[in-house]
């Protein structure tokens, strides 16, 4: 199952809910209206509390006996009577499925404190608007996508909307981590990468208590902010910051190549099945960027803005994927992030550098 959603047997649903949309495997709840934290977290599927249990294993004598019964076919419950010190199972009370394995250390967040956690983050809730949540595997991972209420404005009608993203697992593996994503409105763009992770994320280990997850939630509301307005202050100063075609030719090749060798190889003029690849690539974005009727606003038009666009927007829009899933994590985390981060980078400094043309002129 690609979209890796959590499917409750006892309710008969996928842990899942959207707002008035369909995601992009059609499962889960859909509401008209957006929800309080604590609908959301029962149409989500995720009223289910976890916690920690006792490991057990077998002896010596009792394993060879259940090894020899196992050839045979024969099923028996063996009394396992050594305990396994300094870790515990993570185990869902609903349905006593085991989560993960964790250490003597690990603190269970529940999914209840995962939600106050994100209303805190704008003092209660008030004015955040939860669009998306739900749970993967058996239960093990949980997140949350919410809208702020305010937006990142480009020029007079571009405009972007600011979401703040939370995940956390109950199996051991990661930590709390929320981080701060724009979703542009006019194309359906989701703009990842636009900072460094470190700059645009927080996380959270388990061991921390219910006060410094708080704390951070208070920090994190500050670095969403400062972002939404950096974001704007850059990317409107990007719709003003001419580029020509062949320059924006030349930005893409260095955002798309997915080495440093295929684009040696190419300026040496060597050609192969991987730089015929990225070759055709590049054309595409190109021509996206070109042709686009997005690209074709006062914002985007022959700026570094659209430039930066013409990249999330090839991923977005003419890139073909498996599936919506694997769409999804590309942009999310895998190589549509890394091509976007690049291409950020590329046009802060092509920015830069012409503001340093226009100073010394």
């Amino acid at each position: 199952m690609a979209h890796n959603l959590n499917y409750n047997s006892s309710t008969g649903r996928h842990s899942f809910f959207s707002v008035r949309e369909k995601a992009w495997h059609g499962l889960g709840t859909i509401v008209q209206d957006y929800p309080t934290s604590a609908e959301a977290m029962k149409f989500a599927g995720l009223d289910y509390t976890v916690e920690k249990r006792p490991l057990f294993t077998l002896d010596s004598s009792q394993m060879r006996i259940e090894q020899e019964l196992q050839c045979e076919g024969i099923a028996f419950d063996m009394q396992k009577d050594i305990t396994v010190p300094n870790y515990s199972a993570t185990v869902r009370t609903d349905n006593d499925v085991v989560l993960g394995v964790v250490g003597k250390d690990y603190h269970v967040v529940q999914n209840t404190d995962a939600f106050s956690f994100f209303d805190s983050i704008v003092g209660g809730g008030d004015g955040i608007l939860y669009e998306t949540a739900g749970a993967l595997g058996k239960g093990e991972r949980i997140f949350i996508t919410a809208k702020l209420p305010d937006y990142i404005r480009v020029g007079k009608d571009d405009l972007i909307e600011q979401y703040l993203f939370l995940t956390t697992s109950h199996d051991g593996f990661g930590s709390i981590t929320a981080a701060f994503t724009p979703v542009r409105i006019v194309c359906n763009n989701t703009l990842s990468a636009a900072m460094k992770t470190a700059r645009n994320a927080i996380r959270i280990r388990h061991s921390s208590g219910a006060s410094d997850r708080l704390s951070q939630a208070q920090t994190l509301m500050g670095i969403s902010s400062k972002l939404g307005s950096q974001l704007g202050e850059i990317f409107n100063h990007w719709s003003k910051v001419r580029i020509t075609d062949s320059e924006v030719k030349k930005l893409i090749q260095l955002a798309m190549a997915p080495s440093k060798g295929v684009l040696a190889k190419l300026e040496q003029g060597i050609e192969d099945e991987a730089s015929a690849c990225y070759r055709n690539i590049v054309d595409d974005v190109y021509n996206y960027a070109m042709g686009n009727p997005s690209q074709n606003l006062d914002t985007t038009k022959g700026t570094v803005f659209g430039a930066y666009n013409a990249v999330t927007g090839y991923f977005q829009n003419v890139r073909k994927f498996k599936d919506n899933d694997a769409k999804f994590r590309s942009i999310t985390e895998g190589t549509a992030r890394q091509r976007a981060q690049t291409a950020f980078d590329l046009c802060s400094g092509f920015s830069k550098n012409n503001d340093l043309l226009l100073l010394n002129n």
